[in-house]
């Protein structure tokens, strides 16, 4: 059925005759579309392509539609356009893969492997591995831990987060929680925020710390000077960490972490406020080292009481080939003789 004229910028009585049918098809990148079309009327003669579009696909905003171009799903005259500034002939056809929006991929189920360290009816324990993402943001709108919960468990997208109680950073590995119904949610987040959830990270630090034990209680929020980073302040939120030193080897230790609040970034901004950035934190002025691609950050163990028997458990995650590594050189062993 033929969509009714849109009216087209530049005054009135100005149109787009529409073309779109019901076409539908998948771009190279596996999104599905649908294909708009029109003929360039002489009133439009000499306006940019991405005012054209606008006219054509009212219900996506002037940005998406120039990302469209730049991701080549805008033809012109049968030719692939590349910029959004040029400019359209009267009697051209243009051509357009409305590929739905990166932000309407975020809570979208997608199926991806992953490693379970226990499940039932309540509670989902995994190991994160190092590079993904735990819950939709701009850049990271698909792909991540959310989707891949919501393909695991369909219920889960009735639930804030997916289920989601607490999160690691992209490049940060680790054993995670995450609530299955609202009930175990709502209880996970309180043993959280009473701090009743014992969490346990290995890092490696450079240079290493002078003492052999400390801790950093200070504040963290938003660094003022960067929108990417996170800053001890004073106006910040209240957070906490201890550190020990589990072995040294030249400028580098190996470091064991307690958390007792889980702010963002919270390790990675306390070793850094202590003088010992972590290895490889290049955010936080961190020394590449050991041949790791990312910071040297990993949970290692996490406790807590289930959410609904309230029996207490305990899970450990064991560190990835790139960290391991990296621990031996500093150590001497795995991590196996780490404090119970």
């Amino acid at each position: 059925m033929k969509p009714p004229s849109v009216p087209a910028p530049g005054g009135p009585g100005e149109v787009l005759d529409i073309d779109s049918g019901e076409r539908e098809g998948t771009a190279e990148d596996g999104a599905a579309f649908e294909l708009r079309s029109t003929v360039v009327a002489a009133a439009l003669h000499g306006q940019r392509l991405d005012r054209v579009l606008v006219a054509l696909a009212p219900e996506f905003s002037r940005s998406h539609l120039q990302s469209l171009i730049e991701r080549g799903h805008v033809q012109v005259g049968a030719k692939v356009a590349i910029k959004s500034a040029q400019r359209v002939v009267a009697g051209q056809r243009v051509d357009v893969e409305l590929v739905p929006t990166d932000e309407s991929l975020a809570f979208v189920p997608q199926a991806m492997a992953l490693d379970i360290l226990h499940e039932d009816d309540d509670l989902l324990v995994l190991n994160k591995p190092a590079g993904l993402v735990v819950h939709p943001a701009p850049g990271h709108w698909s792909g991540t831990l959310l989707n891949g919960l919501l393909a695991r468990h369909p219920a889960a997208a009735s639930l804030p987060r997916a289920g989601i109680v607490h999160r690691l950073d992209k490049d940060t590995s680790g054993v995670m929680m995450v609530g299955k119904t609202l009930e175990a949610v709502t209880a996970l987040v309180r043993d959280l925020a009473a701090r009743d959830v014992h969490r346990k990270y290995l890092a490696l630090a450079s240079p290493a710390p002078s003492q052999d034990a400390f801790r950093v209680d200070q504040p963290i929020g938003r660094d003022p000077a960067s929108r990417l980073r996170m800053a001890v302040l004073a106006g910040g939120r209240p957070s906490m960490t201890d550190f020990r030193v589990v072995a040294r080897r030249d400028v580098t230790a190996a470091l064991q972490c307690v958390l007792h609040t889980g702010r963002t970034h919270q390790i990675r901004v306390h070793a850094a406020f202590a003088g010992s950035p972590l290895v490889s934190d290049a955010l936080y002025g961190g020394r590449p080292g050991w041949g790791l691609q990312r910071q040297a950050l990993h949970a290692f163990r996490l406790e807590l009481s289930h959410p609904r028997r309230r029996d207490p458990m305990r899970f450990e995650a064991p560190l990835p080939d790139d960290l391991l590594q990296a621990w031996k050189a500093v150590t001497g062993r795995a991590p196996e003789w780490i404090d119970p």
